[in-house]
C-alpha cells in the first residue's frame, strides 16, 4: 500500500542549488553527465515513493536559462538498431522522442553526437537525417585502448581527433538514450578541448542510484542491483572516499574500477585532479530527501520482487540467461524477503487453479486484493479491473458496468471485420466500452471516476499478458508482475 516516503520538493531545490554550486567550483562551465532516465525515471519513483518520475527534468528546468543539451548515441547502436527494452523503440528514435520532450520543456538542445564512429552505413543516413531536420551533428571516433592508453587519449590522435561540440552555456547537460552511448568520453573529451581554447571547464555525474549515503545493503540499493542484473552492476563501498575523508560512502564496480583511470586524465588534461573519489564527482542529492525511511524500504522491497519476476518472463521470451535469475534470487536473499511478501502473486495463482484459466490479482490501496478470471466476454485483466472499479466505488458485486449492447457490437467488430480469434475485451477497449456506457449508467460513470485511485496499486497475472493490456497497466500507473507462463502453447506470442 502506497506511503510517501520521499520530500520531491525538497529534492528539486537541493539538487538545482548543488549543480549551480559545482558550475561555480569550476569558473562557470560544467559538463554534466546524465545517467538513467531524465524525464520518465518510473524506477526512481517506485523505490522512492514521493519521486515524481519527471523530477529530474523538472529540475533542470529551473536551470534552463544556463542549460543546454547534448545528446550522445553511439553509431555501432545506430547500425545494430539497438532497442530501449522499456519503451521497444531503437536508440535513433529515442533521440528523436528525447529531443521533442527536452523542447517541450524549454530547454535547448544544442547538438547530438555520434560516438565510436566508424563510417557505419546507417549512422551515415542517420547524420544526414538530423542535419536535415535542422540538428547540428558531431562525430567522435574510438580511440585504441581507451581508456587506458592515457598518452594516446589525452592527444591529438586521441581526444583531439574528435570534432568539438560548440557549446554557448555554462552547464552542458550530456545524455543518451541508454547505456554504452559514450556520455563520459564526450564530457572528458569536450574538457580536453576547452582547456586547449583556455576555457575552465569541469566535470561531474548525475546518477540517482545506487544511493551515496544510504547503507550498502538499504533496500533502495539493492533494488538498483536488481534493476542492472543484466549489467552485472554491483554497489559497494567506495575505497578512495574512504581512504581520502575516512567516511563510508557507496558507489558501484564500474565508477570504482575506472576511477583511477579518469583520475590520470582529468591530471593530464587539467594539471590535477579535482576528485579525490569517484563519490566526489557525483552531485546526487536523493539520500538527503528520504523523509520516511521504513516507506521507502517496504517500496523498495516490492521493487526487488518484482524485477525478480520480470527476469523469469525475459528468461521464459529468450531475452535473458538464467544467470540473471540467480543474481536476483541472491538480491532477495540480501534483503531478506520471498515472493510471499508480495500478496497478490499467491491470490492471482490461487484463482488460478481453482479455475483453471488465466486470473489477475490486484492489491488496492486500502488493502484489499481482489481477483478474477478470463470469461467469455472479458479478458482476466479487465474483468479484474472492472471488479476493482466497483469495490471503490462501492457497487455491488451483481451490477454490471457494460452492457452487453455495447460489448457486442466490439467483439464482433474485432472477429468478423479486424480478423481476431479472441473476441475477449482487453483493458483498452473495457475501458471505452465503460467510457461509453457512463453516458447513460449512473454505476459506470462513478466506477469510471475512480480510475486515478488504482494508481501505484499491486497486480499479478498468471500468465505473460499482452503488450496491450501491459501499456494499459503502465498507463494507469499500475505496478505489474506476471507468472512465467503463456496463455497458450503457440510458439509465436504477439
Amino acid at each position: 500500500m502506497f506511503k510517501i516516503g520521499f520530500d520531491n520538493e525538497a529534492y528539486l531545490k537541493t539538487q538545482s542549488e548543488k549543480i549551480a554550486e559545482r558550475i561555480a567550483k569550476f569558473g562557470g562551465k560544467l559538463y554534466l553527465e546524465f545517467g538513467g532516465k531524465l524525464f520518465d525515471d518510473h524506477h526512481a519513483s517506485r523505490v522512492l515513493p514521493g519521486f515524481a518520475p519527471d523530477s529530474k527534468i523538472r529540475m533542470l528546468e529551473k536551470l534552463k536559462d544556463k542549460a543546454e543539451v547534448i545528446i550522445a548515441i553511439n553509431a555501432g547502436d545506430i547500425e545494430k538498431n539497438k532497442v530501449r527494452g522499456d519503451l521497444g523503440i531503437t536508440y535513433d528514435q529515442d533521440v528523436l522522442r528525447l529531443i521533442d520532450a527536452f523542447r517541450g520543456y524549454g530547454l535547448y538542445v544544442s547538438s547530438v553526437v555520434l560516438t565510436r564512429w566508424q563510417e557505419q552505413p546507417s549512422a551515415v543516413a542517420y547524420q544526414k537525417k538530423l542535419e536535415d531536420l535542422g540538428l547540428k551533428v558531431y562525430r567522435h571516433y574510438p580511440i585504441a585502448g581507451y581508456p587506458s592508453n592515457i598518452p594516446l587519449v589525452v592527444s591529438d590522435d586521441g581526444y583531439g581527433k574528435n570534432e568539438f561540440v560548440e557549446t554557448s552555456r555554462e552547464l552542458v547537460v550530456v545524455t543518451a538514450p541508454g547505456p554504452g552511448s559514450g556520455k563520459m568520453a564526450v564530457c572528458l573529451s569536450q574538457i580536453y578541448h576547452e582547456n586547449k581554447r583556455g576555457v575552465k571547464a569541469g566535470y561531474a555525474k548525475f546518477e540517482t542510484f545506487p544511493i551515496w549515503n544510504i547503507p550498502l545493503k538499504h533496500p533502495v540499493n539493492l533494488a538498483y542491483e536488481a534493476a542492472t542484473a543484466d549489467l552485472n552492476d554491483v554497489n559497494m563501498i567506495d575505497p578512495f572516499h574512504l581512504e581520502a575523508y575516512g567516511q563510508t560512502t557507496i558507489n558501484y564496480n564500474r565508477d570504482v574500477e575506472i576511477f583511477p583511470v579518469l583520475n590520470a586524465l582529468f591530471t593530464r588534461i587539467l594539471g590535477e585532479s579535482p576528485y579525490k573519489s569517484p563519490t566526489d564527482m557525483g552531485v546526487n542529492m536523493a539520500g538527503n530527501c528520504i523523509i520516511d525511511d521504513d516507506a521507502v524500504c517496504e517500496a523498495a522491497k516490492q521493487e526487488i520482487i518484482r524485477r525478480y519476476y520480470n527476469t523469469l518472463c525475459d528468461v521464459r521470451k529468450g531475452n535473458a540467461d538464467k544467470d540473471q535469475i540467480y543474481k536476483q534470487e541472491l538480491i532477495m536473499e540480501q534483503a531478506q524477503i520471498s515472493t510471499a511478501d508480495r500478496p497478490v502473486i499467491a491470490a492471482a495463482v490461487e484463482k488460478a487453479e481453482i479455475t483453471g484459466g488465466p486470473a489477475v490479482a490486484i492489491q488496492l490501496n486500502d488493502g484489499a486484493i481482489i481477483s478474477a478470471k478470463t470469461s467469455s466476454l472479458l479478458g482476466a485483466s479487465s474483468a479484474m479491473l472492472l471488479d476493482a472499479l466497483k469495490h471503490l466505488a462501492h457497487i455491488p458485486d451483481e451490477v454490471r458496468l457494460l452492457s452487453p449492447m455495447v460489448i457486442e457490437p466490439i467483439q464482433s467488430l474485432k472477429t468478423k471485420q479486424l480478423g481476431h480469434r479472441n473476441p475477449r475485451l482487453h483493458m483498452d477497449e473495457a475501458l471505452v466500452a465503460l467510457s461509453v456506457c457512463a453516458l447513460t449508467d449512473y454505476n459506470a460513470k462513478i466506477a469510471l471516476e475512480k480510475l486515478p485511485e488504482l494508481r501505484h496499486c499491486e497486480v499479478h497475472s498468471s500468465v505473460i499478458l499482452s503488450q496491450v493490456d501491459v501499456g494499459v497497466f503502465r498507463r494507469l500507473g499500475v505496478n505489474l508482475t506476471t507468472e512465467p507462463n503463456y496463455q497458450t502453447s503457440n510458439l509465436y506470442h504477439g
